[in-house]
């Protein structure tokens, strides 16, 4: 389990690297290294069991059945506070991205984080497609589209173009 929890940790924070405009918050890497630390901890806490199940001492198995409560008490504590503060992460992560699509002019390091994100996702802006008609980039353009990022992969033929809205 331990092994499991540090390969999620990793690809989590190798995952990051390709999002990180989008998360500017600087505890967004948190969730990460709390795994990789609890990973740590977990095979830890196994050895204390192995050992002492191995010896058959009282007082080691008494040792890791509680902390087994504290791991239990403190994962129930950590699935309430992400139940709770749901909606406050959903909306910090919508205004950041909004701002990140604002700054997109189809060259710089933005637009190409909002490019691979809207074709790794299949998606279009934060909602939707009409999240680009208040942007920037929209109004400077001109021609009623969207970036092709936007289109779906199948679609052969599609310039974003928004009366193509099934391409979209």
């Amino acid at each position: 389990a331990a092994a499991g929890l540090s390969y999620v940790g990793a690809y989590v924070i190798n995952t990051y690297k390709s999002y990180d405009n989008f998360l500017q918050d600087k505890y967004a890497l948190l969730p990460a290294v709390i795994i990789i630390c609890v990973a740590v901890v977990m095979f830890i806490i196994g050895l204390i069991g192995c050992c002492a199940t191995f010896r058959e001492s009282r007082v080691g198995l008494g040792l890791f059945l509680a902390i087994i409560l504290v791991i239990f008490i403190a994962e129930v504590s950590a699935f309430v506070l992400g139940f709770v503060y749901r909606e406050k992460v959903k909306t910090d992560v919508q205004g950041t991205m909004r701002s990140v699509f604002e700054k997109y002019d189809g060259k710089n390091p933005e637009s190409t984080v909002v490019d691979y994100l809207q074709e790794q996702l299949q998606c279009c802006g934060v909602k939707n497609y009409s999240d680009w008609t208040t942007t920037q980039w929209f109004n400077s353009t001109g021609n009623n589209s969207v970036p092709q990022s936007c289109c779906q992969q199948e679609a052969k033929n599609c310039t974003g173009h928004l009366d193509q809205l099934q391409e979209l």
